[in-house]
């Protein structure tokens, strides 16, 4: 089984991953992540969107799963087989705003997570990382930014919506007047940079 990291956008595969999905027999994937790969599937390949995950280790050895993004960033990686890695919104999004990525701290708050999410974040910005945080669409970004408001200044926050598509959009703001998504596609970069 190969996971392979279709990029968090259009053009982010890596020269690895189409070489990959060139040879690709069987392939699976969100429609998303199909849509940023079918470019590169060869005629015949079968193609099965996913919406349950629970049950991707059964799958034929032979089988590709594609992750958006990078698979060991909130992805896939935990699959067992060989993983090949894309271009991830926390590597655009730090090339785009001049982030060293030594400097930060990146915290996944999907599902259950949110409050362990909110704490872990709290907890880098004090301790002076930079946050890289992946929500989901119900995380509740405002009691983050209320909990973040009591911390001492200079906190930035900078919204990262659809990276890597035509309409991205980065915005960074002050914790004292933040920046609300408008869209489920959004990361967002914490602290003081």
């Amino acid at each position: 089984m190969k996971i392979i990291g279709v990029g968090c956008g259009p053009g982010m595969l890596t020269e690895q991953a189409i070489k990959e999905l060139r040879r690709a027999r069987m392939v699976f994937g969100s429609e998303r992540a199909i849509g940023l790969a079918r470019a590169y599937l060869p005629e015949g390949c079968q193609i099965k969107s996913i919406d349950d995950y629970k049950n991707l280790s059964r799958l034929h050895s032979d089988a590709v799963i594609l992750s958006t993004g990078d698979p060991m960033l909130a992805g896939l990686g935990y699959l067992s087989g060989e993983v090949i890695p894309g271009i991830s919104s926390l590597q655009l999004a730090s090339a785009r705003l001049h982030i060293p990525l030594s400097r930060v701290s990146v915290v996944v708050a999907h599902g259950r997570g949110h409050e362990k999410g909110m704490a872990e974040t709290v907890d880098e910005v004090k301790r002076g990382k930079i946050v890289f945080l992946l929500a989901d669409p119900k995380f509740n970004v405002m009691e983050l930014y209320a909990r973040l408001a009591t911390l001492t200044p200079p906190i930035q926050v900078a919204l990262c919506e659809n990276l890597g598509y035509p309409e991205e959009k980065i915005l960074v703001k002050t914790i004292q007047s933040p920046p609300e998504p408008s869209t489920a596609l959004y990361s967002l970069f914490i602290g003081n940079f």
